[in-house]
């Protein structure tokens, strides 16, 4: 009786595993880039809540005489994992454990980079609203010969007021008022009230603008939970001028106020985040970047700040 085509066991080629490269040598990395797949993030109460992210998973071959790796094997551990449980420091361990036992005979190092828009509800400065905010989010972390290595990177958004263009604005304000009430004219606390409140007393304002916080720290080995929000919260608390959601003319009146109680330039806001971070034990190194999208230039003001000596950790694109 011959076989039918269902019962019929097909050999097929595996090219990658069976034929030799043209070239022979040892590869840093390789593997998959954007791969879309959705990730479990650790929520109040015990939940969890999936948020789509884009993911870099890689090996690396150090036999030169191997053509390529499995890269279905390393699709497969992820997607296994990333469904099974949240994104924690454990489970990252374990999904890298994964990638290296299925090469073990090809690799000794494995990575995983995941990104994402981590959102969190903020309450407005002074009314009863509320409103969602968007944090880029990237974790990436190594394993290899050496052990676990965990960072995690931040983006926030925030607003600064220079305090150059704010000292160059009194100081119109201050000539304004001279011409408006000459020396030895009797001064109506009223009448300066009003100009107080007039667009021909205040005849300069300081020049502000959306600013980005990029901070990337390396996680101590003793770390427990991924400190997602504590770190937006820690850079919020220091710059103190977050970008707001859903606001009330009494919300933007006070953002006015934080605003004009925090002058700063680049230099301000990165160290202000740098001291934030410098005694945070669950923090090995940290490389951070205040960038200031300025409204008087076409350019930017950056300044970047490090944990340890200038170029210990960074600096970094």
């Amino acid at each position: 009786m011959s076989p039918t085509r269902e019962n019929v066991v097909r050999i097929m080629p595996d090219i990658a595993n069976d034929a030799r490269p043209a070239a022979a040598g040892q590869l840093a990395w390789v593997g998959m880039g954007e791969i879309e797949a959705p990730v479990r993030l650790a929520a109040a109460g015990g939940d969890a809540a999936a948020v789509p992210a884009r993911i870099k998973a890689f090996v690396n071959l150090h036999r030169p005489e191997v053509r390529g790796i499995h890269m279905s094997r390393l699709y497969l551990h992820l997607d296994r994992h990333l469904a099974a449980e949240p994104l924690g420091v454990a489970s990252l361990r374990r999904l890298l454990r994964d990638f290296l036992d299925s090469h073990a005979d090809l690799s000794d190092r494995a990575m995983v980079e995941i990104r994402f828009d981590h959102l969190l509800r903020r309450k407005a400065l002074v009314s009863d609203n509320t409103g969602w905010k968007a944090y880029p989010v990237t974790l990436a972390a190594t394993l290899d010969r050496h052990g676990f290595e965990l960072e995690l990177g931040v983006r926030v958004t925030y607003s600064s007021t220079c305090p150059c263009s704010a000292a160059l604005a009194r100081q119109l304000i201050q000539e304004q008022f001279r011409a408006d009430f000459p020396p030895g004219a009797t001064l109506d606390p009223d009448a300066v009230l009003r100009w107080l409140g007039s667009e021909q007393g205040i005849v300069a304002t300081p020049h502000s603008q959306r600013s980005h916080a990029d901070v990337k720290v390396r996680l101590a080995a003793q770390a427990g939970e991924l400190p997602i929000v504590d770190l937006i919260d820690r850079i919020e608390a220091a710059l103190k001028t977050p970008v707001q959601t859903a606001v009330k003319r009494e919300d933007e009146q006070a953002f006015a106020r934080l605003n004009g109680q925090n002058l700063m330039f680049c230099e301000d806001a990165a160290r202000r985040m740098q001291a934030a971070l410098q005694s945070d034990e669950r923090i090995a190194d940290f490389w951070l970047q205040a960038s200031h999208f300025e409204s008087l230039h076409a350019h930017d003001a950056v300044a970047v700040a490090v944990k340890g000596v200038e170029g210990g950790y960074g600096p970094r694109g």
